[in-house]
Parts: structure tokens; sequence; C-alpha cells
């Protein structure tokens, strides 16, 4: 059995890798081929939903690598795997040859596989090594057209925000070792002594608020939006900010273990709720809408997990998943037609593509809460849950319900008005518009209205009981008839006064729409307080390093040549007096060699010369004859008597 799980996880990743470095030379292939992958992955997922299969592995000295299909993790596997296959699908007509197929395809698959990985985690370390590809995968498919400097910053941008709030969870890692949690195992977490158990929780709830986009890091998601549009029905709608209420959700026990990390989760995502739904009102781009959309929606899932509506959030992440791509897609579908997704120039966008436009408009009612679609049933079970913990955190969620409805009704109002005469004005201003859309395109984009539409029905009694034994809450409020007549009443209040007042300026001071349409300058803020004095500090520390450790070494060194300056000019006068002595000795050895060859030597060969010379006389009179000998003789006698007279 453990093989399934083993399976659905390195089957997307694995495919992933391969289809990533192919690059362009299989360009035909990749989309049915990432295609075919992704639907196995979700017959896979099926399966394992069902029979439930956990499995572990050594990873570290004395830690595990485990796995684990359970009730809550089956709804996640399933919805993760369908969600990748519809987009993967989307995608296969939306990117022609000459882009590079392979990359997209490879890239969505790893990030599929990362985020299954992290869904069926049950112990840190593996759930810590998900969390790190998803965020390496997600920064290179926002930036997937690298080539144009913005979205590269966009990229970064987000992966640096959603990175630094991720150091949570290797806080949180550190203090469950020094807890001595040493397998690190999830449910174990909420046991750890105090005061680790406050840092393990703080950790993961810093990690799950950015990775979910709440503030005060939800500016990373308007900057993702420069990412392809298959890209954004991916990774932000099922998948990367899932992660974050998933995470919150999976581990509500060590929440609830503190005593402080609910109300802080709970009422963080109520803030959120209702000023990013104020900036969804402000946008008048139907991507920064969406995106802002999820931050406030995202919520919802956040006040679950707070207030302990385990069931009700995962109705609720499901039913968003479905929703939200299905939006997404819808939006990159009249992108790549017009060429824009500026809400003004969308106009009668929907009485074109009329496919587009239905799908499109169950998903903005479903959006909205309006029943009896999805959202509707599902955001009144997490409002029972709220209201069980705090009337005011029910007051909240009932403002941003209003709020969901204002700016999802917003954008439905304006693709559905009549055609302006000079609609083509509008066209075209972000790329060349194909006045068309893609084979592919229907399929998908009416499977997943299709759920969006009927997902509801797990927050009906029967099934939500169900759900509710399923995930381990069966004691979760359900919500009480007053509580779903308010609920109706104010969404569909809320959508009429949308609808009446979507042609008129609204009654708001400019700069507190110039200042919610710029995502309440939260980038600027953070560049101010964070980036700002992180770079002033990092110029200090380096002006420090240049003048002071660098002069010293520098200082340091030119003592060093100095003394060797020195000792080499002691080395040229000590190499000099060795040459001096060696010339003395030179010219001694000349001198001693000329009275060598011209006094001893030439000596030497005088005597050799008169010693040839008298041998060469005496050899001559040595001629063999009697007579001359005898004569020789007789002038010898002579001589010495000569000599006898005289010396007397």
């Amino acid at each position: 059995m453990s093989a399934v799980i083993w399976l659905l996880i390195s089957l997307p990743l694995g495919a992933g890798a391969v289809l990533g470095v192919t690059g362009t030379r299989c360009n035909r292939l990749v989309p049915a081929l990432g295609v075919a992958v992704a639907v196995a992955t979700l017959g896979v997922a099926v399966a394992a939903s069902v029979t439930r299969p956990q499995s572990s592995a050594p990873l570290f000295a004395g830690m595990r690598a485990g796995l684990a299909v359970d009730g809550l993790s089956a709804f996640m596997v399933v919805t993760v795997a369908a969600v990748t296959t519809a987009v993967l699908a989307f995608a296969a007509g939306e990117f022609g040859p000459d882009e590079n197929r392979g990359r997209l395809f490879g890239l969505m698959l790893v990030f599929s596989g990362a985020m299954l990985v992290t869904v069926t985690a049950t112990t840190l370390p593996l759930l810590l090594m998900a969390w790190e590809v998803m965020g390496a995968t997600s920064w290179a498919l926002i930036g997937y057209w690298w080539r144009r400097p913005e979205r590269v910053r966009a990229a970064d941008t987000a992966f640096l925000t959603t990175r630094t709030a991720d150091l949570g969870l290797y806080l949180a890692a550190g203090a469950a070792v020094a807890g001595g949690a040493g397998s690190l195992d999830l449910r174990a977490l909420p046991d750890a002594p105090s005061p680790w158990l406050h840092v393990i929780t703080g950790g993961v709830v810093v990690a799950a608020l950015g990775k979910s986009a709440q503030l005060p890091f939800s500016f990373w998601l308007s900057r993702a939006m420069q990412g392809p549009s298959p890209v954004s029905a991916l990774l932000h709608s099922a998948t990367m900010v899932a992660a974050g209420a998933y995470l919150l959700l999976r581990l509500h026990p060590l929440l609830a273990a503190t005593g402080w990390a609910g109300p802080l989760v709970a009422w963080t995502g109520a803030v959120t709720a209702l000023f990013l739904g104020v900036v969804a009102v402000a946008q008048r781009d139907l991507k920064q809408l969406l995106a802002a959309s999820t931050s406030s929606q995202l919520w919802f899932m956040v006040l679950a997990a707070g207030s302990g509506g385990i069931a009700a959030g995962t109705t609720q992440l499901v039913a968003h998943a479905a929703t939200k791509s299905g939006l997404f897609l819808a939006a990159g579908a009249w992108l790549t037609a017009l060429g824009t997704k500026h809400l003004p120039a969308l106009r009668g966008a929907a009485r074109t593509y009329r496919l587009l436009g239905t799908a499109f408009t169950v998903g903005a009612l479903t959006l909205a809460g309006l029943p009896p679609l999805s959202l509707w049933a599902a955001k009144d079970e997490v409002l029972a849950s709220a209201y069980a913990e705090s009337a005011g955190l029910y007051a909240v969620g009932l403002a941003a319900a209003a709020v969901a409805a204002v700016y999802s009704i917003k954008a439905l109002w304006y693709v559905t008005q009549p055609l302006p005469d000079d609609r083509e004005a509008g066209y075209d201003t972000e790329r060349d518009g194909t006045r068309r859309t893609a084979r592919t395109t229907p399929a998908p984009l009416l499977v997943l209205t299709f759920a969006a539409a009927v997902l509801g029905v797990l927050a009906l009694p029967g099934p939500a009981s169900w759900l509710k034994r399923l995930v381990g809450a069966p004691d979760e409020p359900s919500p009480k008839p007053w509580e779903v007549g308010l609920s109706v009443g104010v969404a569909f209040a809320a959508a009429g006064l949308a609808w009446w007042w979507a042609s008129r300026p609204a009654p708001v001071p400019r700069p507190a729409v110039r200042w919610a349409r710029g995502w309440l300058h939260l980038e600027r803020a953070a560049h101010t307080v964070v980036v700002r004095p992180v770079l002033r500090l990092a110029r200090a520390l380096a002006v420090f390093d240049d003048r002071v450790v660098d002069g010293a070494v520098r200082q340091v060194a030119r003592g060093g040549l100095a003394t060797a300056r020195i000792a080499g000019r002691v080395d040229d006068g000590i190499d000099a007096a060795v040459r001096q002595t060696a010339r003395g000795g030179l010219a001694g050895a000349r001198l001693a060699g000329r009275v060598d060859d011209g006094g001893i030597d030439a000596a030497v060969d005088a005597v050799a010369a008169g010693a040839r010379g008298l041998g060469r006389a005496a050899r001559r009179p040595q001629t063999g004859l009697l007579h001359q000998y005898y004569a020789q003789a007789a002038l010898g006698f002579a001589v010495l008597v000569l000599i006898v007279l005289l010396v007397r």
C-alpha cells in the first residue's frame, strides 16, 4: 500500500524534472505528455484518498521522512491533482510551439509534486524540503518570461517576501530540536515544553501567513500576477497560497496548545479580509482584483484554523480552489484573445465569448457567496465556527462576505455590459490579441466551473457530518437557520448595491482610492521599513569592511612590502659585495693565470726546449762512423787541455 503514496509524489516530480530539461526539443509532445502525467497523478490521488496509504523512510540520524494520507490530506491530494490537470490542459492551447513548453509544464508538475509532499508530510524535515521546492519553482514560474526585467523583479519580490516568512519554519524546526522533539513528527509538536512550544508556534504562524499572502505579506501576491495566467491559476488558487492555510488547519492542535496563536491567526486574517477586500474593490485590472480577492478569501480558511473549524476550512479551501482557478483561466483566455485584462476594456467580453462569459459568471457569483453555489455554504460553515469562538469575529466575517460580493459583482458588471462602439481602442494594450480562444480552453474551464457550483454539497447537513468525522472534528458547530438567513441577506444586499453602484463614481476621496489601488502601499512600506535599512546597513558594513578590515589588511600588506623592499636592498648590498669579491677573485685568478702561464709554464717550457735542443745537438755527433768519433775525441781533449792551461 505504501507504494501508492510514493508513486503519488514521484510521478509528477520525476516527470516534471524530465520535461523541464527537454527545453524546446520536444515542444509538440510536451503538452500531451504533461497532461497525461497529470491525469495519471489524479488517478493515483483518488486511489490514495480511498486507501489512505502511509509510509516512512530514514532521513537523518534519529529522524524519518514520513508520508501519510489521512482524512484532511485526502481532500487536498485530489484537489491539487485535479486543478493541476485542468490548468495543464488549458495551458496546452495557450502556449504555442515558439514558447519553451518543456520548462513551463515541467516546472508546474514539479511544483504540484512538491505541494503533494507538503500536504502528505508527517514530519517537519520533509515538510521543509517540499516547502523549499515550492518556493523555488514558484519563483521560476512567476518569472517564466525572464527576458522581461519587470517580470523578473516581480518574481524576485514574491520569492524574497515568502522566503522571509519561510524562515519561521526553520525557527520552528530548531526550537523543536532544542525542545527535545527528536523525531520532528508534526503530531508531537504540541507536546513540546515551554518556552519552545511558543517559539515553534510563532515560527509556523509566520510561515503560514506569509505563504497565504496575509497581512503584512500580502503585496507579494500582487507582484506575482506578472506570471502567465495558468501559473496564477495553479499557484494562487489550490496550491501555493493554500499551503499556508492548510498548514494551519493541519497544526490546529499546536495553535490550541498555546492559547494565543488561534486568536492571533483569526484576527490577523480578519484584518486581511477587510483591507484586501477593499483593495479588490478598488482594482481596475482583472487579475489584480482576483489576486486581492484571494488574500481576502483565504481569511475564511485562516479563521477556520484559528477557531477550530477544520472541516469548514477544508470545504472552503476546496471550493475556493475550483472557483478561483476557473476565474484565473477565464481572465487568461480573455487576455490571450483581446490582449488586455483591464476591466473597462473588457466591457462586453462575456457577450463576445459566451462560453467564457458563462463560466466567469458562475465563478463570480460563487465568489460573491450567493446561494446555492459552493462558497455560500462553505462560508456559513466557517462563520458558524467563528461565532462559537467570538461574536466579533463573526461580525467581521459578515463584513468580509459583503465586501466579497461587492468586488465579485463589480468584475461581473464590467464583462457583461453591452459592447461599446470603440471597444477595439482598449484591446491589445498588453499583447497582440488573437481574437479567439484556444481549442483546449472550454473543457478545463467547464469542469472547474461545475466543481465551483456543486462543491457546496460538502456543507449540507449529511455530507458535512461525514466530513467532520473524516477530519477528526465531529463536534464542530453548524450554522443555525438565522445565521444562514442573515448571511444570505447580507450577500444579496451587497451584490445588489454593487451592481447598482458599478457605473457611478465611488464616494471615496481620491487619495483613499489610490491607496487601495496600490495595495495599501505595502510594498513601499516594506522597502521603507525593511529593504532600505538593510541596504543602508549593508553599505555601512561594506564601507567598514573596505576602510577598516580591508584597510588593516592593506596596511599590513604595505608594511610587508616595505620590509620586503628593505630586505631586498640589504640583499642587493650583500649581492654587490659578493659580486665585488667574486670580481676580485676573478682578477686574482686572472693574474695567477698570467703568472702561471707567462712565468712558471714559460720556464718549464724553456727548460724543456733547452733539453730538447741539447738532445738534438747531442744526437748530431752520433753518426756511427768511427773516424768521426775519433776526431770528436781529439777535439774534446784539445779543448780540455786548453781550459786547463787557461785556468792555471
